[in-house]
Order: C-alpha cells, then structure tokens, then sequence
C-alpha cells in the first residue's frame, strides 16, 4: 500500500538564546496555496517580529521542498529548518520559525543551531501519522445499474455520495491509490459506465 507519513496537527515550539526568541510551528498542509496563507497569516499575526524563516515540503514522494531565509544570512535558518523537517521522514508539513531579536547578535553558526533546535521543539511535540495515498473516483451510470455498482461499491468498503442528473447517477468516493488497479476493471465490465479520476 503506498503511504507516507505526515503530523497530525498543528504544533508549537520555543528556543531561547542571548536574548533573542525563538517561536516555532509546524503544520500539516496539503499545497503550496495554504503555505502561503498560513505564512501570510504569521506575518499578521506576529508582525512586530524580526524574522519569520521556514521550510515545507510536500507530495507523498517528498517531491517538491523550498525553505527560506527571510533575510537572515543564507543557509542560517531555512536550510537548518528544512534539515529538521527532512529528519522526521514527514511530507506535507510545514515549519516555520519566528525571531524575536535580542540585541546581540549570534553569528552564523548561533544562528543555525538556534532555528535548528527551535524547529526540533515544534516537530518534537507533533504526532506523526501514517496515511494512505488516496485518489478521489467519479462513476456515472445509467439509473438501471444502481443496485449492480452499489451492490460492488458495498463489496470494497466503499461509502460513496450520491447524486442523481437527467437519466444518469453520479457517484463519487476516494480509494487508496494502489488499489485502484483492482477496482476500475470491475467497472468496465459494463459498457454504459463511466469512471473518472477527479
């Protein structure tokens, strides 16, 4: 079956260090659409702060990663953030970090420890889950057919939703990925059905 792990909620974190804060968050999301958000939001919410430094990753396959300086010296904050988040196997999560200067200065080396260990306190309290890879399938049939597809559907476990247009049902569910392979060629033993990946 194909997984991948991710955490389950939001989580908060806090690193102290010659007088500068350190507030860290980890989230669960699901695009690039809701990082931006959830950082715009940051930005609102703590707009009194020096710093608001991230890293994400996202894709069942860890495919796509960024992280982000926000102006402090490159490869001090993202990179040790993004190492964190790499560590924990997880995917679509996204951490970021709030700084809070304290008038001394760190160095580059303070730096990275800093936002490293504020990102592990956040990805240290997160409850890691594993999820099935899950595609989201619409079948339309002719009203005939109801008990037939219904009849197939019950036999996998499937709960689907239900709707009715003109002649036709339209029935909607998610399945895991992997198992998909199984299932369609049920359905197109029967010429009048049409199946769709949404």
């Amino acid at each position: 079956m194909s997984s991948y792990k991710t955490i389950k909620e939001r989580t908060a974190g806090f690193y102290k260090e010659k007088g500068s804060r350190f507030l860290s968050f980890a989230f669960p999301v699901n695009s690039e659409e809701e990082i931006k958000e959830i950082l715009l939001q940051l930005k609102k919410e703590y707009h009194d702060a020096r710093h608001i430094c991230y890293a994400w990753i996202l894709g069942e396959n860890r495919q796509k990663m960024k992280s982000g300086d926000d102006g402090e010296p490159a490869g001090t904050a993202g990179k040790p953030i993004l190492n964190q988040l790499l560590h924990t196997g997880c995917t679509n999560v996204l951490v970021a970090v709030v700084r809070y200067f304290g008038g001394t200065l760190l160095g580059t080396g303070g730096l990275a420890n800093a936002y490293k260990t504020a990102a592990a306190d956040a990805l240290s309290k997160a409850v890691i889950e594993e999820k099935t890879e899950m595609l989201t399938l619409q079948i339309t049939f002719p009203y005939e057919r109801m008990n037939q597809i219904m009849s197939l559907l019950k036999s996998e476990g499937v709960k689907p939703s239900v709707s009715y247009l003109d002649q036709q049902v339209v029935v909607t569910f998610t399945f895991p990925c992997e198992e998909t392979g199984q299932l369609t060629p049920r359905f197109s033993l029967y010429a009048d059905v049409e199946i769709k990946i949404l």
